[in-house]
């Protein structure tokens, strides 16, 4: 059964919802230096499972390293709650930590070894 994920910002400006199709709730908690530091937690879904409710105008950019992830922030509060994956340039990469409810959801989660991420990158090729 599908599932419709809601969430945003600390500040409420940027709004999204994403469909969680039929497939199994796992999402992935990596540990490279960005995934860390902000404590994202990837439920990853593709373009036409992803919609922006309210907040393009709110967003600024971040890319580093090889600049093809695009890291969305909200300009007024910081906070990530999704962006455009490296590994899955198809989709979207949504933060579980910024999900309406998201303790109740039943995902589980799997540790990924962002850190040695060209060696571990295929095992997230598939989540679009």
């Amino acid at each position: 059964m599908s599932l419709v994920l809601t969430g945003g910002c600390h500040c409420a400006r940027v709004r999204f919802e994403a469909i969680w199709g039929d497939k199994a709730r796992v999402a992935q908690q990596c540990n490279c230096s960005i995934c860390y530091k902000s404590g994202f937690i990837h439920a990853i879904v593709a373009d036409q499972d992803f919609r922006l409710i309210c907040g393009q105008d709110d967003l600024t950019t971040y890319r580093f390293n090889t600049e093809t992830a695009v890291h969305m922030f909200c300009q007024f509060c910081g906070i990530k709650s999704f962006y455009r994956p490296r590994s899955n340039p198809n989709g979207w990469s949504i933060n579980l930590n910024c999900v309406d409810y998201a303790d109740g959801l039943g995902f589980t989660i799997e540790h990924f070894d962002g850190q040695n991420w060209e060696a571990h990158a295929g095992r997230l090729a598939h989540l679009t």
